[in-house]
């Protein structure tokens, strides 16, 4: 399994989780919901008829039916009530902060003409949420009647938030949790990446220096010149490599390079190692020279890198492009492939370290691409186009 899918899955397992969390505590708190909306339906019913009685009992003949029901109407501390008549005058309040005209904090008074503009005005606002909310409960005295209108009480209001509130604290602590992870994740590699080259510096510089000293031993027992051209070609290969992986970690001096002649070096290199099936083309316009700061060991090897990718993808037979185009303050650099071509969904993908199509790949070539071209020329590398089995193009942009 790739390194890349085990991320993908844990990801899916982060995120599944949350929505998991997210629904559970939605569903408990919905049905907590509705029961409390049910039982202040009741608590509201009974009140109302508690006011209805006490229009027809006399308290002294009922003494203490009339003191049960006069404690069921002052419990009453949280459901907002407005009653009003036939009308649509407003009778009375209860839970609601109300002032009369003199700037007085009245609650439950029996007349509510005496208000404020500002009053009067929050009343209106309060009965259209109580309209929404609930339907009116009738009440009738003799010959009239009037309606009495509620709304959730603030305690009820609060938790039907609740869930979001929670899921929201969920979802924060989930990215949170994730850009804590892809952060320990990325010092992590940093750390791999840089221990790794390093140590591969060191191990490459003790067989460079022993084929070094053969080298000059070669000469010295007069061996044909072309032995010793070849040979003297793959130790300064070798110490090229070493002085790359070397630089990693590091950071690297940028010098004012022809970028031009670098790329052509790069592809007269490639070219003798490559099969003749593979054609190379450079379109460089009407340039003749174009100073970039580069470094130069680096940056050969991120060309090397995406052709070397180019030619797997073409199986050994088609045909590369590299053109360069100056944009002023920047300088484009494509490199295009007649491959087998990249899904539009792994354009990202192909530059994060483990993810590879190869059997025996370890997919750091494109991640180690990017790091140099981003980290360390403080540019940008991106595919700019691909259609599967036509190629792909990949564009670098250097400052100049």
């Amino acid at each position: 399994m790739h390194i890349y899918t085990r991320k993908q899955r844990w990801k899916f397992f982060l995120v599944a989780g949350a929505l998991v969390i997210g629904i559970a505590t939605t569903w408990y708190t919905n049905g907590m919901v509705k029961k409390l909306e049910r039982e202040e339906q009741i608590k509201i019913e009974t009140w109302a008829e508690a006011q209805r009685q006490l229009t027809i009992v006399e308290p002294e003949q009922n003494g203490d039916y009339f003191d049960f029901l006069m404690e069921i109407v002052k419990n009453n501390n949280t459901i907002p009530v407005l009653t009003v008549d036939q009308e649509g005058n407003k009778l009375t309040s209860r839970n609601l902060v109300i002032y009369d005209s003199l700037n007085q904090l009245i609650d439950g008074a029996r007349n509510l003409n005496n208000l404020s503009l500002k009053s009067q005005k929050y009343l209106d606002r309060q009965l259209a949420k109580m309209k929404a909310q609930h339907d009116p409960i009738e009440i009738n005295q003799g010959d009239s009647k009037y309606y009495l209108y509620y709304k959730d009480s603030y305690i009820l209001t609060r938790i039907q938030f609740y869930p979001f509130v929670q899921l929201g604290i969920v979802f924060i602590f989930i990215i949170l949790a994730y850009f804590a992870f892809s952060s320990t994740r990325r010092a992590e590699q940093n750390q791999v990446w840089v221990g790794m080259s390093k140590e591969t510096a060191h191990q490459l510089g003790t067989p460079i220096s022993s084929l070094m000293a053969w080298v000059e031993l070669l000469k010295m027992e007069q061996a044909g010149p072309e032995v010793l051209r070849e040979v003297e070609k793959d130790v300064r290969r070798l110490e090229t490599i070493a002085d790359r992986f070397s630089k990693i970690g590091s950071a690297p001096v940028l010098l004012p390079e022809n970028l031009l002649s670098v790329l052509d070096g790069a592809v007269r290199y490639l070219q003798s190692r490559t099969s003749e099936k593979v054609r190379f083309n450079l379109h460089f316009g009407d340039l003749d020279e174009l100073y970039v700061p580069l470094n130069l060991t680096l940056f050969e090897w991120v060309v090397e890198n995406i052709c070397k990718n180019a030619i797997d993808a073409m199986n050994g037979s088609g045909q590369i492009d590299i053109s360069v185009r100056d944009q002023n303050q920047v300088v484009y650099l494509d490199i295009t492939d007649t491959g087998k071509g990249i899904q539009k969904t792994n354009y990202q993908v192909i530059f994060q370290p483990g993810y590879t199509t190869k059997p025996r790949g370890w997919g750091l070539g494109l991640s180690l691409v990017k790091r140099i071209i981003e980290n360390y020329h403080n540019g940008k590398i991106f595919v700019r186009n691909s259609e599967i089995n036509k190629g792909t193009t990949f564009r670098i942009v250097l400052k100049k």
